[in-house]
C-alpha cells in the first residue's frame, strides 16, 4: 500500500503505468480535513493496490502552483499520464469509495476536467512517486 504525505521528487508516471492514484488535496488548518483523514487512510489500507497520497496544499505550494483549492477536501484521481477527476468531494468516506470505484471499474472520459487537472496530476505524481 502506498499512503503517504508529500515526499521527495522522483520520476513521473509513464503513459502505460497502470497504478491508479488517489490524492486528497487538503490543508492542515482545516478541521474537516483533519476529521476526514482517518477514513481516507482506512480506505487506503483496504485498497493497497492504489497509490494514496495526502497532500497539504500549503506545505506543497510548489506542486499546486497557482491553482486555487477553495473547497476541502478536493480529490484528484489519475492513472498513467492522465487525470480523470479533480474536484471537491463531500467529506463522507462512502462517497470517496464509490467515486474511486467508479473510475477504476470503467474510467469515464476526462474531457470535462479543468484544464489544470492533468498538469497538476503529473506534477504531483512526479514529486510523490
Amino acid at each position: 500500500m502506498q499512503m503517504m504525505d508529500a515526499a521527495a521528487p522522483s520520476a513521473a508516471p509513464e503513459a502505460g503505468e497502470s497504478a491508479w492514484w488517489v490524492v486528497c488535496l487538503c490543508a492542515g488548518w482545516c478541521g474537516v480535513c483533519r476529521e476526514y483523514r482517518s477514513g481516507f487512510e482506512a480506505l487506503a489500507r483496504r485498497r493497497p493496490e492504489l497509490r494514496w497520497h495526502w497532500l497539504d496544499v500549503e506545505d506543497r505550494e510548489d506542486l499546486v502552483e497557482d491553482m486555487d483549492v477553495e473547497t476541502f477536501p478536493t480529490l484528484l484521481i489519475g492513472q498513467g499520464a492522465q487525470a480523470f477527476f479533480l474536484g471537491p468531494l463531500l467529506p463522507q468516506h462512502a462517497v470517496l469509495e464509490r467515486l474511486v470505484d467508479s473510475y477504476i471499474d470503467g474510467a469515464p472520459a476526462a474531457a470535462l476536467l479543468p484544464a489544470e487537472a492533468t498538469p497538476l496530476f503529473l506534477r504531483i505524481a512526479k514529486a510523490l512517486a
